[in-house]
């Protein structure tokens, strides 16, 4: 292990990160008022009591891929052809999931496509009172497919789901209830539609949970990303977003606000996408990322996260070193946050 990477472990150690790796399981059968001022880091209230196990409550990592996952469909390069040869390899589409220990509860932010194997890893061995439920919500950033698609598998075709909680701006929730087939989801009560407001704060089980609204190519939906408080910690979750500078926030003020950010780490390289134009998929460059949060007072705080499979951060161990020296980190699979 490099000197860089055994500081980055020590000072994570220090902040109470817990950095947990495994192989993603493979899919099986599912068994207030707004505002913009909040409390430093860590020093929060919470009306909610503490649970005397601070990893009781915590933030799981269950997938890091940008939306067409690895291996990525028509890709040729190595790690695609080695994904399809070996399942080791294969890397999950973005997801988080919430683990309250205290209330036995498990909640996932976004629905992709790999649902199935993400919430078989949220339960981890959990027994599930109702089959046809189960987690006990799910949260949508927006209406790109590795984020809301994963949908379909809770429909009468795989799961028939038990009205499976999914929450969702009102934009968002009309595209739902408007549109097949997702539409005939909540006709036939598989999935139950709970509005959010960006900037409104719900509070599910010991989390405290606020959509934030982020400009990103909204087509279909608005684009939310997620500020996630335990009874200890915080998290900030922004798996998406255009460019930080057409933001109406700033994004090294956002995470100086929370313990943990796993953000928007797309793309690396602007050439990564050879015949497409990334003006027509915009998304923050990790080295103007890492330009904006570059405070000491930030470090150890930001993962990177949804890398597309064109993102040498995915295979190159020094270019996720480069990252790490920096003071920032490559989110993994398996990844876990006390809260």
């Amino acid at each position: 292990m490099s000197r860089s990477r055994a500081s980055l472990r020590v000072l994570l150690a220090a902040l109470g990160v817990i950095v947990v790796s495994f192989r993603p399981r493979p899919a099986g059968p599912a068994v207030s008022e707004p505002s913009r001022s909040f409390p430093s880091p860590s020093r929060h209230s919470s009306p909610v009591s503490s649970p005397s196990n601070p990893s009781a409550v915590r933030a799981v990592v269950l997938g890091v891929a940008q939306d067409g996952g690895v291996p990525h469909i028509g890709c040729r390069q190595p790690l695609c052809v080695e994904a399809r040869r070996d399942p080791s390899r294969r890397q999950r589409v973005a997801c988080l999931g919430l683990v309250d220990d205290v209330s036995g509860l498990r909640y996932l932010i976004d629905a992709t496509p790999d649902i199935a194997a993400q919430i078989e890893s949220l339960n981890d061995g959990r027994t599930v009172a109702n089959p046809g439920r189960p987690v006990d919500g799910i949260l949508l950033t927006h209406a790109h497919i590795g984020h809301y698609t994963g949908l379909m598998y809770l429909g009468r075709e795989a799961l028939g789901a038990d009205r499976v909680t999914v929450h969702a701006t009102p934009r968002m929730a009309a595209f739902l209830r408007e549109n097949q087939p997702w539409r005939q989801l909540v006709t036939l009560g598989q999935i139950d539609l709970r509005e959010v407001s960006p900037g409104h704060e719900v509070t599910m089980g010991h989390f405290r949970i606020t959509p934030i609204s982020v400009p990103h190519r909204d087509e279909l939906s608005d684009t939310v990303g997620f500020r996630v408080r335990g009874p200890s910690r915080s998290l900030l979750y922004i798996p998406d977003i255009d460019k930080w500078e057409r933001w109406d926030r700033r994004i090294a003020d956002e995470v100086a606000a929370v313990d943990v950010a796993l953000l928007d780490g797309t793309f690396q390289d602007p050439g990564e996408v050879p015949g497409r134009s990334l003006a027509e998929i915009p998304h923050p460059l990790v080295g103007e990322t890492m330009a904006l949060l570059a405070a000491p007072t930030l470090r150890g705080r930001v993962h990177f996260i949804h890398l597309n499979h064109t993102n040498a951060l995915l295979w190159d161990a020094d270019a996720a070193a480069a990252v790490e020296a920096r003071g920032l980190r490559v989110a993994r699979d398996g990844d876990a946050f006390p809260l």
